[in-house]
């Protein structure tokens, strides 16, 4: 609640934010790519604040999108302690640029070795807490062998463990830190000698710049990193396999109601690679497979706002298409697919589809901005809440 007793939803934040700019509904439609009524349907609760929304209204309003979103997000139980590595982190991230002091030996690079790759795991199944209680120890230990030893292979573990740092961040709504995280990944990849490890840095760049609005550059650099993919390497076509498929997502993102030309052509790319075979065996857990392709198909219509299109490739993903899909992209599907449903005024199917993300991957879904949008519209578009959607709503609320 606010200090005034309004319910503090994306729509109340947004219209505060709007007054204190000296904004009318009108005048943020100017300054916006999004329209008069569609601004009061969103700050009224009567249509679902998108990221594309926020994203494009943020600037105008001159605030981090994280304002409007209300992140970070404090939860009720266990998960909210997810929180307690945002300062811990910050302290690791000072060790990454002089070397730390610490007070025991560190783990042998074997050693953590495994332990970035139990991260890797961890993170596609989002389990966002248990990444917490391990990331911040990895990284000063890496950071002391770096440089200690100026090994290549400490600096590229070290590069990807800050990757992952990222990635949390960023969904926990951090975005000043994701930022400075992503800056210490470039640099620990430079010193590498992996040609491969800054496209690598450039995915997660990537989406943290589109959470900025800021399209164009996240675009520049995702074909600069893809320009530089040497195709001899045994990992070639799993890199330029994913950075084809957050290309078309960044671009039909920022073609919202356009035709998404470029963005279809980016996934057409990725699809002709996954179906000719040109992956080879996975080296980074990118996940760049056929099934992955044809999700990312229905998330760039949803993206375009063609919901028809979105709702008629989800019905021609399999049931058998979806389980070969690790949790955390199995759960961002369930819930694109709710936001359709809520778009398109089936509730009912919108509710069954945020429950499925929900038992997929319970603490992607509580800190989801979307999900948290579509919470807040099933919550207010029902007399009473059935278990599964109070269950979620309870936990959402602080």
């Amino acid at each position: 609640m606010s200090a005034d007793d309004t319910p503090d939803t994306v729509g109340t934040r947004l219209a505060r934010a709007r007054k204190r700019r000296g904004l009318t509904q009108i005048g943020l439609a100017q300054q916006s790519t999004y329209s008069r009524s569609h601004i009061a349907q969103v700050e009224t609760g009567k249509k679902v604040a998108t990221p594309a929304f926020v994203a494009a209204v943020a600037p105008a309003l001159g605030v981090d999108p994280a304002e409007i979103y209300g992140q970070p997000y404090r939860v009720h139980g266990h998960d909210d302690v997810v929180h307690d590595v945002i300062p811990e982190l910050r302290r690791a991230l000072v060790y990454v640029d002089v070397g730390p002091e610490l007070d025991g030996a560190p783990r042998g690079l074997d050693v953590l070795a495994a332990e970035v790759a139990t991260m890797r795991q961890l993170m596609v199944k989002a389990k966002l807490t248990k990444i917490g209680a391990r990331l911040p120890a990895v990284i000063e230990e890496l950071a002391h062998w770096a440089h200690d030893t100026d090994d290549p292979r400490a600096w590229s573990l070290l590069s990807r463990a800050l990757r992952d740092g990222v990635s949390l961040t960023r969904r926990l709504g951090y975005g000043g830190d994701a930022l400075a995280l992503v800056d210490r990944a470039t640099m620990a990849a430079r010193r590498a000698e992996d040609p491969h490890l800054q496209p690598l840095v450039t995915l997660v760049h990537s989406l943290v710049l589109m959470g900025m609005n800021q399209y164009r550059p996240a675009l520049l650099l995702l074909d600069r990193a893809a320009a530089s993919i040497e195709p001899d390497r045994p990992d070639a076509g799993e890199v330029a396999g994913a950075v084809e498929l957050r290309s078309a997502i960044i671009a039909a993102r920022s073609a919202r109601g356009g035709s998404g030309e470029t963005a279809w052509d980016y996934l057409g790319k990725a699809a002709d690679r996954a179906r000719e075979g040109r992956l080879g065996a996975p080296v980074h857990g990118l996940e760049f497979t056929p099934a992955n392709v044809a999700i990312h198909g229905a998330a760039v219509a949803v993206e375009l706002g063609d919901m028809d299109e979105a709702a008629r490739r989800d019905q021609c993903i399999g049931d058998q298409t979806l389980t070969a899909l690790p949790p955390e992209r199995r759960a961002h599907h369930e819930i694109d697919m709710s936001r359709v449903n809520v778009e398109v005024g089936d509730l009912a199917r919108a509710e069954k589809r945020l429950g499925l993300a929900d038992q997929i991957a319970p603490q992607m879904v509580t800190f989801h901005p979307t999900a948290r949008s579509v919470v807040s519209h099933l919550v207010d578009s029902r007399r009473t809440l059935p278990e599964p959607l109070r269950r979620i709503h309870h936990r959402m609320s602080a």
